[in-house]
């Protein structure tokens, strides 16, 4: 494995919430209201490509999918699914991929609680041959069937992963969302910059929860500021999936921080209600992609309010929001309510797709061998949409397909090279509003 990367971030507003920008959902967007998703594209035509048995890499564009069906990331399913769902259907509408259909097979990743959920499915989808595999969400289930991806030299690529341990982990594993290097950089500075200068972690043990302390505390610390508790080396993570929280939190007030920041899934709703029966001021909590989410129906109102998040990924425009929401109201039966890791799903089907395309062939070796350069690792000319890079690709140019997740080329950890993290603060109702975007870079 390679090294934490030296990061850099830059805490400047790229954006600002307005009233067409309120919702609750995460990742590349809020949530908006089914009608408000659905506005402007509810015409829209999209198709349901599920792969057939008779499907595989060597005579389709086959695109499996590891994504939370099930478990404690189970609402990042659904963006993702579209995010998938949607590119697949763009690519087909364009002519496929040199003329091969593209089809989808999502099949359960589960969470790290149960790790015979994502093994099971990891030999399901080498077994069906695809051309590549978009997934897991979480950083400890794809380090529990990432090697059995790479030992069959099958391309994945997670939508979600911010582990900073999966850089450079294998040349057949890539990731359209940024590691935790840039969203920890963002967060710690955001949080010595609202004024606080003694900060405690309630982390659970998990490598994305780790990896990403390590990263706010790190800058934070180079802010000028302390950790006081959950801080790298103590030992005071507590396992996934536990549910009280009682004398985690004694302990955590009992260091009189300033600020708290909780990095964990499911557990946070365990977690804050024993932070607020505690006294503590939630207003002074922190969160970040694992648990910035809409809890507008787990907590009474003004439980969150005023509390902060931060998750990767550009504010995906309205039009794309409505179209992810539109492809999972005709596929799915229902239209989205939260569209986290949304845009990074799309992004990464049509980058393997064009990698497929400039290298000739859909398997996945072509794909691996040929990511880097469509992302624009080769200063390739600019274009924005799987139709027009495929023209460019067909008169022979160069090319750096620009996405809605906003993702800089991908670099030679196979990791972006800059990404944007989105700053969101909760509301009355406990639902997590678009505030700003700030970007960060590898350095």
């Amino acid at each position: 494995m390679a090294g934490t990367a030296v990061l850099s971030v830059a805490l400047t507003a790229c954006g600002s919430s307005d009233s067409s920008n309120e919702g609750s959902g995460s990742g590349s967007g809020e949530s908006q209201s089914a009608s408000e998703s659905a506005e402007g594209s509810t015409n829209e035509d999209f198709t349901k490509a599920e792969c057939t048995g008779d499907q595989n890499s060597s005579n389709a564009f086959r695109v499996g999918g590891i994504l939370p069906l099930t478990g404690n990331l189970a609402f990042l399913g659904p963006p993702e699914i579209a995010g998938v769902g949607l590119a697949v259907s763009d690519i087909n509408a364009a002519g496929g991929v040199d003329g091969a259909d593209a089809c989808y097979d999502i099949q359960d990743s589960g969470d790290s609680t149960d790790m015979a959920v994502s093994s099971a499915s990891a030999n399901s989808l080498v077994s069906s041959k695809p051309s590549v595999v978009i997934g897991a969400a979480s950083s400890s289930v794809t380090l529990n069937v990432v090697d059995t991806f790479a030992d069959n030299k099958i391309v994945e690529i997670s939508p979600a992963n911010t582990a900073v341990d999966l850089s450079g982990y294998s040349p057949y594993y890539f990731r359209t969302a940024p590691p935790d290097g840039i969203q920890g950089a963002a967060l710690g500075t955001l949080i010595a910059q609202d004024g606080y200068q003694k900060v405690a972690f309630l982390v659970f043990n998990d490598t994305y929860g780790t990896g990403l302390r390590n990263a706010v505390q790190e800058q934070f610390e180079g802010s000028g500021g302390s950790c006081v508790y959950g801080c790298k080396g103590d030992g005071d993570e507590f396992p996934a999936g536990q549910t009280t929280f009682s004398s985690e939190v004694s302990a955590a007030l009992a260091a009189k921080p300033d600020a708290i920041v909780v990095l964990a899934f499911d557990e946070t709703k365990a977690i804050v209600p024993e932070l607020k029966q505690q006294g503590w001021d939630m207003s002074k909590t922190y969160y970040t992609d694992g648990n910035t989410a809409d809890y507008s129906k787990d907590f009474p109102a003004g439980t969150l309010e005023g509390a902060k998040g931060t998750i990767p990924g550009a504010d995906a425009s309205a039009e794309v929001k409505a179209r992810l929401s539109g492809w999972h109201e005709q596929v799915e039966g229902e239209a989205l309510s939260d569209y986290a890791y949304g845009a990074e799903s799309y992004d990464a089907v049509i980058l393997a797709a064009l990698a497929a395309v400039k290298g000739g062939a859909t398997d996945s070796e072509t794909i691996q061998k040929n990511m880097a350069a469509v992302s624009g690792a080769t200063d390739g000319e600019e274009c924005t949409s799987y139709e027009d890079c495929v023209a460019l690709l067909d008169e022979g140019s160069e090319i750096k397909y620009t996405g809605p997740s906003g993702i800089g080329p991908i670099d030679d950890e196979n990791d972006p090279s800059s990404a944007f993290i989105g700053i969101y603060q909760f509301d009355n109702n406990n639902k997590n509003v678009f505030s700003t975007t700030v970007e960060g870079a590898k350095g």
